[in-house]
C-alpha cells in the first residue's frame, strides 16, 4: 500500500469520524446545558452536570411522570417479543437444519424472502389481522407481531447447520436420548452463542420500532418509549416554539436527554451481551 493510498484511507477515515461522531458528541454534551446556552454560545460547550438533573426533572414533570411509563412499557413490549422469538426461533432454525421434512425448502425460501421485505409493506396486513382478533389497542398487537422475527430463524438454521455436527446427534440416538432431549440438552448448550445473538438483535429491533406501535396503539398510556418521545416533542416547545405546550420546561437539553435515554438500554445491551455477540459472529468461522 503506497503512502498516497494509506494518506487517503486515513482522511476518508477521520472524515467519517468527524461526520457522525459530531453529533452523537452533541448529543453527550447538550443535555449539560440550558436551551440559551445552546443557541447562543458554543454547540460543543460543556455545561454542568446539575443542568442534567434538571432536564432530567423537566421530562418526568411532563404528564406526571408519563416518559418512566413508555420506558417501562418499552421494556415489557422488548422483554416479551424476544422471549417469544426465542422459543419460536430456536426450534425452528434446529429443525431446518437437522431435520428434512416435506416442505423443509419452501419454508426455508420463505424465511429468507420474509426476512427482505420492508417491515412498513407487513404493518397494514398485521393491523387488519390484529383488528380481526380485536387486539388492537392492546400490548398483544404489538408483542405478537414483533414476536415474529423470520432473521432470527434463519440465524438459527445457520448456526444449526455449521456448528451441529449430525454425528453427535447419531451418539445419542444411539444412546436412546429421545429428539426433545438432543435439542435441550446437546443442540440448545451448544446454540449459546447464536441464542444470544438472536437475542440481542431482536431487542434491538423491537426497541426502537416505531411504525408498528405508531399504527396499533391509540391510548398515550400503552405508547413505546419511541412513540412517547414523538408526542412529547409534538406538544412541547422542544422542536416547536409555536406549540400551545411550549410554555413547558421542556426543550432542547430535554430533547437531548430523551435521546440518550431511548438510546441507554441498545449501549447497555452491547456492552454485557459483547462477549457472546462477538462469539456468535464468529461462529463457524475456522470450521473447515
Amino acid at each position: 500500500m503506497t503512502a498516497l493510498s494509506r494518506g487517503a484511507r486515513a482522511l476518508f477515515l477521520l472524515g467519517a469520524a468527524v461526520f457522525f461522531g459530531l453529533p452523537l458528541l452533541w448529543l453527550l454534551l447538550a443535555p449539560t446545558r440550558t436551551a440559551d446556552d445552546l443557541t447562543t454560545g458554543s454547540p460543543l460547550g460543556f455545561g454542568s452536570l446539575g443542568n442534567v438533573g434538571d432536564a432530567w426533572s423537566h421530562l418526568t414533570s411532563y404528564n406526571d411522570g408519563q416518559i418512566t411509563l413508555w420506558i417501562g412499557n418499552s421494556i415489557i413490549y422488548a422483554a416479551a417479543s424476544v422471549a417469544i422469538s426465542l422459543l419460536l426461533c430456536v426450534p425452528a432454525g434446529y429443525a431446518l437444519a437437522k431435520h428434512d421434512f416435506a416442505g423443509r425448502r419452501a419454508l426455508l425460501t420463505l424465511s429468507i424472502v420474509t426476512m427482505i421485505l420492508p417491515p412498513a409493506a407487513l404493518v397494514l396486513p398485521l393491523y387488519l389481522e390484529m383488528s380481526a382478533l380485536d387486539l388492537t389497542g392492546t400490548v398483544w398487537s404489538v408483542i405478537l407481531p414483533l414476536s415474529f422475527y423470520p432473521f432470527g430463524v434463519y440465524l438459527a438454521f445457520l448456526h444449526f447447520q455449521a456448528n451441529l455436527p449430525d454425528s453427535l446427534l447419531d451418539a445419542g440416538r444411539v444412546d436412546g436420548a429421545s429428539e426433545l432431549r438432543l435439542f435441550w440438552s446437546v443442540a440448545v448448550p451448544l446454540a449459546r452463542p447464536a441464542i444470544a445473538l438472536i437475542a440481542f438483535f431482536g431487542f434491538v429491533r423491537c426497541w426502537t420500532d416505531f411504525f408498528l406501535p405508531f399504527v396499533m396503539l391509540s391510548d398515550d398510556r400503552t405508547f413505546t418509549l419511541q412513540l412517547g418521545l414523538m408526542s412529547l416533542l409534538q406538544s412541547t416547545g422542544a422542536v416547536n416554539n409555536s406549540s400551545g405546550f411550549a410554555d413547558l420546561d421542556i426543550h432542547q437539553p430535554e430533547a437531548a436527554l430523551a435521546g440518550l435515554v431511548a438510546c441507554a438500554p441498545l449501549l447497555i445491551g452491547f456492552v454485557l451481551a459483547q462477549r457472546f455477540l462477538r462469539t456468535g459472529l464468529l461462529a463457524g468461522a475456522e470450521k473447515g
